[in-house]
């Protein structure tokens, strides 16, 4: 009788070539996506004369380095000289080696991470590498995703293989009813908060319990995305009837009879029971609360409704001294309640909170408001933006004095321009809140979409269960 797997394990055999005396296995990809940044290995196989193996296997977004404002006018609108090189690098070496591309014009561009899912092209059971680590956010689809460095994808572009150690397995079960106004936001940061930004380093994340399966296709994007800020290698939910319904008609979606097929592989995809894994860490959903990050990374996060914490509060001496670093760089006071920090500026958008159901989250709470402080919303992709369009979400986000811009990064980076002035606070739905993140000297809050609203129209950071 076979021993039970881990969904883990059944995707990781399945790919898995060979193993290497040091311990690395050589994998299989089945898609390989790329953004501006990885040049390099480009270079290095046009200069060594080697083709791209599986051109229609690596797909090409022009995501960080486009702009949000006036893009009529072509890559001449990147007021940047090195970012608009970047952004014609990228296109260049696309139309050289045949990889598919998605660029500033294209009606399908936007984040790598939001299109990839909205392609249908990750489906449960695949290898997908990224030159972002935020292509785990595939593995909503079940789809074991992760980052890769440029040689990674040089060795990718060349042979469709990646040498990559096999990393753990961490099961995370969140069970309870999620209360009215929670998001998987909110989800993910109350796990950071739990096991630190290294607690998952080596491990892959599977997610698992009653309030994971009550989540949708994008709030489970949204989780596996973040799994990177909690050190994980990768998340993944295993897939249901929610995966096949939202992948069913897609365009790298299989169809007839191929389609019949992908259902019964799918299906045996699930850990087994009794299935172990490396660890387990379980949340009460119940008693998660709209989440704030009030230092300079992820695991620096507490509900709307507590205080800036007492760096004497935390035992270990490195957590410490790493809050008193956070709150001095985040002008932030101990015993100060998080809903009387006022911020400068918002912004919605990036590959974790800039889907379809992210901005009509966020226009339940600006409908009928006006915001106080100057407030951004990038969509994920243009084809985000057209449906929010079409449903009407632009006015409202217009009639209450937001911005409503093109797809792209933005200000989760800043390498587009779109930046924090120094010294500014800036409420955001991005993913990272380091020192500088999005722009000298600013200081970033992660939240929700419905948090970032409820803040815009509040000039503070304010409890969204207020405004709902």
């Amino acid at each position: 009788m076979c021993a039970a797997k881990t969904m883990f394990e059944k995707i990781w055999e399945l790919h898995e070539i060979s193993e290497r005396a040091d311990g690395e296995s050589l994998l299989y990809v089945d898609y390989n996506v790329v953004h501006e940044g990885p040049f390099y290995a480009f270079d290095a196989l046009a200069q060594e004369r080697r083709p791209v193996l599986w051109p229609t296997k690596t797909i090409a977004f022009a995501d960080h380095y486009v702009p949000t404002l006036g893009r009529s006018r072509g890559t001449q609108s990147i007021a940047d000289p090195e970012a608009r090189i970047m952004v014609e690098q990228l296109e260049r070496n696309a139309q050289r080696t045949g990889i598919i591309y998605f660029g500033m014009a294209h009606p399908q561009q936007g984040i790598m991470h939001v299109v990839a899912p909205e392609l249908g092209m990750a489906h449960p059971g695949m290898v997908i590498s990224g030159s972002d680590s935020h292509i785990s956010t595939n593995g909503a689809l079940a789809a074991l995703a992760f980052g890769v460095g440029a040689s990674q994808v040089k060795h990718i572009l060349a042979t469709q293989t990646v040498w990559i150690r096999r990393p753990k397995v961490m099961r995370i079960t969140v069970d309870g009813r999620l209360q009215n106004g929670i998001s998987a936001k909110d989800v993910i940061l109350a796990i950071i908060a739990r096991i630190g930004i290294a607690g998952g380093s080596g491990h892959v994340f599977e997610y698992a319990g009653s309030a994971i399966r009550g989540l949708t296709m994008e709030g489970r994007m949204t989780l596996c995305n973040m799994s990177i800020e909690g050190g994980a290698r990768a998340g993944m939910v295993a897939p249901d009837e929610k995966t096949f319904d939202y992948l069913k008609g897609r365009q790298y979606a299989p169809r007839g009879k191929w389609w019949d097929d992908a259902i019964q592989f799918w299906h045996a995809l699930p850990s087994d029971e009794g299935a172990v894994f490396d660890r387990e860490e379980h949340l009460d959903g119940s008693q998660i609360e709209p989440m704030v990050t009030w230092g300079t990374y992820q695991d620096e996060a507490g509900p709307v409704s507590s205080k800036v914490p007492d760096p004497d509060s935390f035992s270990d001496p490195a957590r410490k001294s790493r809050a008193e670093k956070a709150l001095a760089y985040m002008q932030l006071t101990p015993g100060t309640p998080i809903k009387e920090i006022k911020v400068d500026r918002v912004f919605i958008g990036s590959c974790t909170n800039a889907r379809l159901e992210d901005l009509r989250e966020a226009a339940r709470v600006a409908k009928g408001r006006k915001v106080v402080v100057p407030s951004i919303i990038v969509p994920g992709s243009m084809t985000v933006k057209r449906a929010a369009e079409a449903e009407g979400l632009h006015e409202i986000f217009r009639s209450a004095g937001f911005e409503w811009r093109d797809s792209g990064c933005s200000m989760c980076t800043g390498s587009n321009g779109d930046r924090v002035p120094s010294g500014e606070r800036c409420a955001s739905t991005s993913n990272r809140n380091f020192e500088g993140r999005q722009g000298r000297g600013s200081r970033t809050h992660l939240v929700s979409p419905a948090m970032a609203a409820a803040a815009a129209v509040t000039g503070r950071l304010a409890d969204v269960r207020d405004f709902i």
